[in-house]
């Protein structure tokens, strides 16, 4: 993907404001789509796998939320939300969907270009800095990649310890699979681990809040009781 020639998919059920952000993003020489409805977006999701989507909340049928959600959960593309609520609730909600920023309006077509622009940007420059060998997870919110060592969440670095990151690694390796505590600790023994199977837990807390993952409500890494842990993948999340 090229920052100057992506795929732009624009979502909004007021005709006069779809115009608008269309005319103004093809005179950046953007390769823009329209629709107006949630289902109508889903459906051009699925056809065209667009590098960026610009959503608006409030759609006739599905919620921007809903449509959000459903993305989320297959790309990790730059989703902006576009929406007339400007409330910090709204704001945290749209973005704890898997909105990557936030527009209110009315706002200045220049300024939603620049907001494209950067998401596009920071895109473009997680992709590169990540190796062939990158393993992505929940429809992009972790990638892990065990060449380079290194992990992103929601496109963030994330920094582990040796021992966080092969517990990880070795999980991700193995979905769905319970692993026993001494299991773990038998596999990770030669990166000098130190005390007993319960140091696992410990280990575990750790990537858990360095990733976000809720241990009640767990995306990544479930607790298998009696036994030890797995790693899963909560799509309706």
């Amino acid at each position: 993907m090229s920052v100057n020639t992506a795929t732009i998919l624009i979502v909004d059920d007021e005709n006069d404001i779809l115009q608008v952000i269309k005319a103004y993003l093809e005179k950046s020489n953007y390769i823009v789509y329209e629709a107006d409805s949630g289902k109508g977006a889903l459906q051009l999701f699925e056809n065209l796998r667009p590098d960026l989507v610009v959503l608006d909340l409030m759609l006739p049928d599905i919620s921007g939320e809903e449509v959000c959600r459903t993305i989320r959960k297959k790309s990790n593309i730059p989703i902006l939300m576009l929406t007339a609520k400007s409330s910090e609730d709204d704001m945290v909600k749209g973005l704890l969907m898997g909105a990557d920023d936030y527009i209110t309006k009315p706002f200045s077509p220049r300024e939603l270009l620049v907001r494209v622009i950067s998401l596009l940007r920071r895109a473009q420059l997680q992709t590169e800095r990540r190796g062939e060998n990158t393993v992505v997870f929940g429809g992009g919110r972790l990638s892990i990649d065990p060449e380079l060592h290194e992990i992103w969440v929601d496109g963030e670095a994330v920094s582990l310890t040796p021992i966080e990151f092969k517990l990880l690694e070795i999980l991700s390796r193995h979905p769905k699979r319970a692993f026993s505590r001494l299991e773990l600790v038998n596999l990770i023994q030669g990166d000098t681990f130190e005390g007993y199977e319960r140091t696992i837990d410990v280990h575990i807390k750790n990537v858990r809040q360095k990733i976000g993952d809720d241990p009640k409500r767990p995306v990544f890494i479930a607790t298998v009781f009696g036994i030890g842990y797995k790693f899963q993948v909560n799509e309706d999340v």
